[in-house]
Order: structure tokens, then sequence, then C-alpha cells
């Protein structure tokens, strides 16, 4: 695999099957895929290792695991069973990154289709909940290889979605741990507003925890649903020369994926929506990251 290899997110081909979405990567070019447990889900776990290793296609993450805040013994059950099994798969289709939304307070469950408690707002036992499940699956990302890859999300998504909004709250989340156990991503979107931002992707460089980079742009206004408020580069806010630079500047070489949720997107041709990835990926994001990664050594 080369250096900074461009991957089509299945999210961001939101109503393609995992053998559409196989296909549209092979047919522009690409080498390397990130999948949506729910599409795997559909191909049958055999199947769908089948078509990407046919394809010739490399997974760079599969998405995802997580949603780890359940405060209730059934709850805590059912998400350790739910993450192992993720584990399993993501080793099963050749990859060793299993992206972690941690989930949110649990009062903010029933937004994301649990079932939640409506009075248990307490976001750091939340986030102390989500420590000890993370021990607690250690052993097994150890077993298969896999790292759990923690993703901080921006900070409108703590009620529902993960009570991890910055980049240092995920590496101190990580410490205890071998980084060949628990990881970090950087997520364009969720994390670009971070006055730290810098200075942790440095700490995740060094402390050897910077496992995945995912781009995408910060569209306004914000969207009715605030999920699909993603742009393609070069669409919204985002500056992505600096955050980029950091990241080769932090040693990271590995895939780029673009994970784009945006109806807009989600409604024109696919091949349209790769198309334009390729060139913005190219124009608004490469470039950075070569610039640092083809620096001479001082």
């Amino acid at each position: 695999m080369s250096d900074f290899e461009l991957s089509l997110n299945t999210g961001t081909v939101r109503d393609l099957s995992l053998r559409e979405a196989v296909d549209a990567a092979a047919r522009a070019g690409l080498t390397s895929i990130g999948v949506w447990r729910d599409r795997v889900a559909e191909a049958g776990l055999d199947e769908a290792a089948r078509m990407l290793s046919d394809a010739g296609l490399t997974v760079s993450s599969l998405c995802r695991g997580g949603f780890l805040t359940a405060a209730d013994p059934d709850g805590v059950r059912a998400a350790l069973d739910d993450n192992i099994a993720a584990i399993r798969e993501a080793a099963a289709l050749g990859t060793d990154r299993l992206i972690m939304v941690v989930g949110g307070l649990p009062a903010g469950a029933s937004f994301v289709g649990g079932s939640g408690l409506g009075d248990d707002k307490d976001l750091q036992a939340a986030r102390d909940r989500v420590a000890d499940r993370l021990a607690e699956l250690v052993p097994t990302a150890l077993e298969y290889g896999v790292t759990l890859v923690l993703e901080p999300l921006h900070p409108m998504y703590a009620a529902d979605r993960a009570v991890l909004s910055t980049l240092e709250q995920a590496l101190d989340l990580a410490a205890p741990h071998p980084p060949r156990a628990v990881g970090v991503v950087v997520d364009t979107f969720h994390v670009w507003w971070d006055p730290a931002l810098e200075v942790q992707i440095a700490r995740a460089g060094s402390e050897g925890r910077l496992a995945a980079y995912q781009v995408c742009d910060f569209n306004l206004p914000i969207a009715a649903d605030a999920l699909l408020s993603r742009g393609m580069m070069g669409d919204g806010m985002i500056d992505f020369g600096p955050i980029s630079r950091s990241v080769a500047a932090a040693g990271y070489r590995g895939p780029v994926e673009v994970e784009i949720f945006n109806q807009e997107i989600f409604d024109q041709d696919p091949a349209l929506t790769v198309s334009v990835m390729k060139e913005r990926y190219r124009r608004l994001v490469l470039p950075s990251l070569t610039e640092v990664a083809h620096m001479p050594a001082v």
C-alpha cells in the first residue's frame, strides 16, 4: 500500500450495497475501502470478505464498534457482545482498525435507536463506564490483532453519540492500554475546531496511537439532522492544510478515508460522488500530507 492511499468509506455512498460500493471503488481505481457493519451484515461476513478480496481492495477500517455507556447489566452485556463480534468481523475482513464511537448519555440513547434510561444524564459516570468497558475489550482486541480506534466526536454529539469530544480525551482514555490495542482517529469534521489539535495530534504520533485519518468538510448551515452536516472537502469551513500537515508530521502514512453523511450527496450519482471525492482529495488534502512526508530529515 502506498502512503496516504485514498479510501472510500461506504457511509459516503450510503444507499449502495456493499457489492455496489466495491464496484464503484474499483471502477474509480481505488484500492482501499472503509466498510460499515450494516453493509457487511447484508452481504454476509464470508461473502463480504470474498468480494473485497476478489476486487483487490484493502479494508482501511470497519465502522463501527462502541456505544459503551449503558448502565444497566443487560445493556452492558449487549454492548460487550456486540463489540466482541465487531472485533472478530474486522479480523475476518483483514483490517486491524475498528472505529469506536463510544456512545452518549444513556438519556440520549433513544435518539440513536437505543432504549436508554431517560433520567441518566451523569456525563462523568458515562465516561467512566466507557473506560471500564474498553478495559474489558482490550484482551479480545489483542487476541485478534485489531486496534480499537477511539473517535472523538464534535461536542454537539456528546448527548447522544460520544461522550468523548476531544483528541486529548481519547488519548487519555487510551493511555492505560498498549497502542496496538487502543488508538485514535483524527476525523476533520469532529476536531477541526479544537485549539489544542496540533499538540494532541503530535502526542498521538509520539505515543504510537494515530491509527486513522478521516476527512470531510463542516458545512453551514447545520442540517436539521446534524448528522448530515458533513460535506465534500472544499464545500465547508475546514482548512485541511494545517490538519493534514500535523497528521503527516506525527508520522501517519496510512489510508485516508473520505466519510461524508449528506443527503444531497446520497441523492446524486455515486460515480459523480467518487469522481469529485478524488479530485478534491488530490487538490485539498494530499498536497499537505506529501509536503511534510517528503521533507528531508534534519
